[in-house]
């Protein structure tokens, strides 16, 4: 066991907020000075050390003081360097767990994973043992996690049939329409009292009962002029705003007031409408059971992290 100076023996869960606290009220730390490696927290028996967490957060670090100055970029680094002394510790305790329910990683899974990294173009240099130490950790905490966590989170029938009626909406296929418009296009803001006088005709010819073909092909500029306008299927959501807006009321043969964008006007007819439509049980079955594992999964590896703090011996020593 440890021998540590007038630092409690709490777990994480207890003295997280105190740690946020200290971290909120210090003067700026590591971050601008280069301050001697130390010990910043021990995790039963490993400890982590100051270049550990300067090497986590260097990517971090760097963004954020291209994007912040002063008092706020103090503030930012010390909630990064708090988030990622956490992940650190949480990582640490994970890998212990792992070694006493002896989960190994084979040299072979090793390499065979710096393999595919290097495929995709993000491979780190193989004679670096700290990076080949990061990749083996990394293949450690995948298996125990599936090992402890994933392996045991079991989904049953009457849990993705809840799930379907609670969030039924999420597997509704959009509304679909059949549209026709004529488009009148303003090339430049001097042109807007000519788009618009002549948007404004067509509009009224459309009053008059002249076909609605016929006054698309004389007065729009888009390219379906020629096929009376007919822009074909088109789904909810697709549409620009302001022409979903308009058009959310129509009935099939209902024509839109006139629709003002930044290109010009439209004037969009309703040709049929297909209802939003809700996929059955059935169809949705196996997406519902990947939705209601994950969501399952990480309430399961919440608890059993949670667990490994509880019965660890953390101290943050910052």
């Amino acid at each position: 066991m440890f021998s540590v100076s007038r630092s409690p023996r709490l777990p994480l869960r207890r003295n997280a907020a105190v740690w946020l606290v200290v971290l909120l009220i210090l003067p700026p730390t590591f971050a601008a000075a280069h301050l001697e490696d130390r010990i910043i927290a021990v995790v039963n028996s490993d400890l982590i050390m100051l270049s550990d967490l300067k090497r986590e957060v260097a990517s971090q670090q760097e963004r954020i003081t291209r994007q912040h100055q002063g008092d706020d970029l103090a503030h930012r680094v010390k909630i990064a360097e708090y988030m990622a002394i956490t992940k650190m510790i949480e990582r640490k305790l994970q890998l212990q767990e792992a070694k006493a329910k002896k989960v190994e990683v084979s040299d072979q899974e090793v390499s065979q994973a710096l393999e595919q990294l290097k495929q995709r173009g993000a491979a780190p240099d193989p004679s670096n043992a700290l990076n080949t130490r990061t990749v083996r950790d990394q293949l450690m905490l995948l298996k125990v996690v599936d090992r402890e966590v994933r392996g045991n989170v079991m989904v049953g029938d009457s849990e993705m049939k809840r799930y379907y009626y609670e969030h039924r909406d999420r597997f509704a296929l959009p509304e679909e329409y059949l549209l026709s418009q004529i488009f009148v296009q303003r090339r430049s803001p001097e042109e807007t009292a000519d788009a618009l006088t002549k948007v404004r005709r067509a509009m009224d010819e459309l009053k008059r009962g002249e076909k609605f073909e016929d006054v698309a092909l004389q007065y729009s500029d888009a390219p379906n002029a020629v096929q009376g306008g007919r822009l074909g299927l088109v789904r909810q959501g697709e549409l620009l705003p302001a022409i979903e807006r308009a058009i959310a009321a129509l009935v099939p043969g209902g024509i839109s007031d006139i629709i003002e964008n930044t290109d010009g006007f439209h004037i969009i007819r309703m040709d049929d409408k297909k209802p939003k439509q809700f996929r059955s049980f059935e169809q949705v079955r196996y997406e519902i059971h990947g939705l209601v594992f994950e969501q399952k999964n990480e309430d399961v590896f919440q608890s059993w992290l949670t667990g490994l703090k509880n019965k660890a011996y953390i101290e943050i020593k910052f």
